[in-house]
């Protein structure tokens, strides 16, 4: 079985006992659990129950298991001529969740 969720503003494919690493969700502690109801799909095999938006009571159950920060992204603009350039970078925090259960 499998979902398709909606987290920070993106979409993921999840099945039970993945590893998933999403944007930051507030105030969650390692190890706690956290309910994501922002379902938009549910399959299993050629099946496929599509949700509009979401499906309705459907939701997937997550621990979190660790917090941090990406690799760093490098942002670099430089304007040909104008002996201008200017450099910067960004590390986004994340969770990484591991997926428990799917209910549908």
């Amino acid at each position: 079985m499998y979902a398709i969720i909606k987290t920070g503003g993106k979409q993921y494919r999840v099945s039970e006992g993945d590893l998933l690493k999403v944007d930051l969700l507030g105030h969650v502690k390692v190890g706690k659990k956290v309910t994501l109801s922002e379902v938009l799909a549910v399959g299993e095999g050629k099946e496929l129950k599509v949700g509009t938006p979401t499906v309705e009571g459907a939701s997937v159950t997550a621990s979190v298991v660790s917090e941090g920060r990406a690799d760093k992204v490098r942002i670099f603009q430089f304007r040909k001529r104008k002996h201008s350039k200017k450099s910067a970078g960004h590390r986004q925090y994340y969770v990484e969740l591991k997926i428990e259960t799917i209910a549908a």
